[in-house]
């Protein structure tokens, strides 16, 4: 079956990338207005995020999110037949940011949103970065589908670790030397209880504990990564260095710190964002929260 679907997939790709997003307008107006795909989230989300924008202007932004929620779905699927040379015409990066770390022998931790087109910079980290590049994959429940998606990332030599089985594999290949690991650490906890409640966009929200505590355990550099869409069909990543002492820092303000950040990457691009996660699920308490708040 794999071979089949791959096959089918792979046929699909050698389209020409105009014809593909006509596809994806299709597909992008069935989602919107037909599917109705989390329209109700993504307008209550818009309306915390943006309450100064204008309705008009919070519904633009709405057009472009699925525009470009399902061109990362074709353009992924362009991706099994894309050339390296075409590649490099439609991927740029800063990656230097990384790459002038690598000599120090610290590692680095890159700190992302889910922001389009992510394997787009996947490939760009992995293919143009010095160090070994250890991506955290959520394997899916259909095993055909989580292997092409599986394959495709590892195309450059990423290296993938499972989140089912992270801690073993984590360590693994930590041991063996200088990382960098990529994480986008900005959805739901699993448990609200014990995560960080930090201000995003005026609202206290829960953000995980993880990375921040990776980070100082294993005394990561933190690099923050924004990928964007310069025109349709091409991106960019921009890495920005913010700190190489992530045990400065007291708890919840090297989380913070990322929030912050990410939080004037959205507003600067509001539209590269991925509005359709309840992300305000939850409420702060002060009688539950008040200990997990970072002031």
């Amino acid at each position: 079956m794999y071979f089949v679907i791959y096959s089918l997939l792979y046929l699909i790709s050698l389209l020409p990338w105009r014809v593909l997003y006509i596809f994806s307008d299709g597909i992008a107006f069935l989602l919107k207005h037909v599917i109705k795909y989390r329209v109700d989230v993504v307008h209550q989300n818009l309306i915390i995020a943006f309450p100064n924008k204008t309705e008009k202007e919070r519904k633009q932004i709405a057009y472009d999110f699925y525009q470009q929620f399902t061109d990362s779905f074709i353009e992924t699927i362009k991706l099994l037949s894309i050339s390296d040379k075409t590649f490099q015409k439609r991927f740029t990066s800063n990656v230097e940011v990384l790459n002038n770390l690598y000599p120090t022998g610290q590692s680095v931790q890159i700190m992302a949103g889910h922001f389009f087109n992510w394997e787009f910079a996947n490939w760009g980290v992995a293919k143009y970065g010095k160090y070994p590049f250890l991506a955290v994959f959520m394997p899916l429940s259909n095993k055909v589908f989580s292997k092409l998606i599986y394959d495709l990332r590892a195309r450059y030599g990423s290296i993938l670790i499972p989140a089912t089985n992270f801690r073993s594999q984590f360590h693994k290949y930590a041991n063996e030397g200088s990382y960098a690991m990529a994480l986008a650490a900005d959805q739901n906890p699993g448990n609200p209880l014990q995560a960080y409640w930090v201000n995003f966009f005026g609202r206290l929200t829960p953000f995980v504990k993880g990375p921040e505590k990776g980070a100082k355990l294993n005394n990561t550099a933190q690099v923050f990564v924004h990928f964007y869409r310069t025109k349709r069909g091409y991106y960019h990543s921009q890495y920005e260095l913010m700190t190489i002492s992530p045990n400065y820092f007291k708890d919840g303000q090297l989380t913070a710190l990322y929030v912050k950040v990410l939080e004037e990457k959205i507003k600067a691009n509001p539209s590269n964002y991925l509005w359709s996660h309840r992300r305000w699920k939850y409420t702060y308490d002060a009688a539950l929260h008040e200990n997990l708040l970072v002031k």
